[in-house]
């Protein structure tokens, strides 16, 4: 499904020296894989998504997405297969704009032959039921400023926005580091319902020890851009945050 080979990026700082995020990673993920990746800051996490999204682009090497190059390909024509959710809860929606309207937009750009995307009452009716299943009474809130919701509820509106078509390919960008540990627990409980429903491609970074271990069916390990080390199957589920901060000298969340 995505297949990322010898993938290098390079920023050049203040003093003219080249700073290597990158250095020739290489990764493969199945279609229907949920993968989570840890590693402490500057291991190369963000870049690496930035990488696949478009937002830069690399060095050298390639990113192959379903037998496509994707590598060179504009951010905006990426966007039509590949959804990405922030880590701030306000970060890809318009916050002036209402959930419906934020809904309605996400749904246009992912149904372009179908134009009349107005907030007709069929279309309520769908974003009502999608939100309903979030459990946090966004239902209701059709009409509420995406600014006025909080920053669970904001999550969950911008997670439903990127899968109200199932995207190839879907980035969680540490998008429960910003929610109390109680919000952030209900936001993972519904991103883990919408990835299996949806039989999603999935990659979430995130410093949570816990949720890397307890999601997913792969843990990867970053460091000093490249993948260090990856769990699968019981070594996965038998292994303790306690083990993987002894093992990668990890940084608390």
């Amino acid at each position: 499904m995505l297949r990322i080979i010898n993938l290098q990026k390079k920023f050049t700082v203040e003093n003219g020296a080249d700073n290597h995020i990158l250095n020739g990673l290489n990764l493969t993920v199945e279609d229907g894989e949920f993968v989570t990746i840890l590693g402490n800051n500057g291991a190369g996490k963000s870049t690496l998504f930035n990488l696949i999204s478009g937002a830069v682009l690399p060095n050298d090497g390639y990113i192959y997405l379903d037998e496509k190059d994707i590598t060179f390909m504009p951010e905006h024509k990426r966007s039509q297969f590949i959804g990405r959710v922030f880590q701030s809860p306000m970060r890809g929606t318009a916050p002036n704009l209402t959930v419906a309207e934020n809904l309605a937009l996400a749904y246009g750009r992912q149904n372009r032959k179908n134009l009349n995307w107005a907030l007709t009452k069929p279309l309520k009716a769908i974003f009502r039921e999608k939100l309903a299943e979030a459990d946090m009474g966004l239902e209701d809130k059709l009409d509420s400023k995406i600014k006025n919701l909080s920053g669970g509820q904001c999550q969950v509106v911008a997670l439903i926005m990127c899968t109200i078509k199932p995207p190839e390919l879907i980035l969680l960008d540490e998008h429960t580091a910003a929610l109390d540990p109680k919000t952030a627990e209900d936001v993972m409980a519904f991103t883990q319902r919408v990835v299996k429903k949806d039989q999603l491609t999935a990659l979430m970074i995130t410093h949570h020890l816990e949720d890397a271990i307890a999601y997913g069916n792969r843990l990867i390990m970053m460091d000093r851009g490249v993948v260090a080390h990856e769990f699968t199957g019981d070594e996965k589920k038998n292994i303790t945050p306690e083990e993987l901060r002894t093992l990668y000298h990890l940084k608390e969340s």
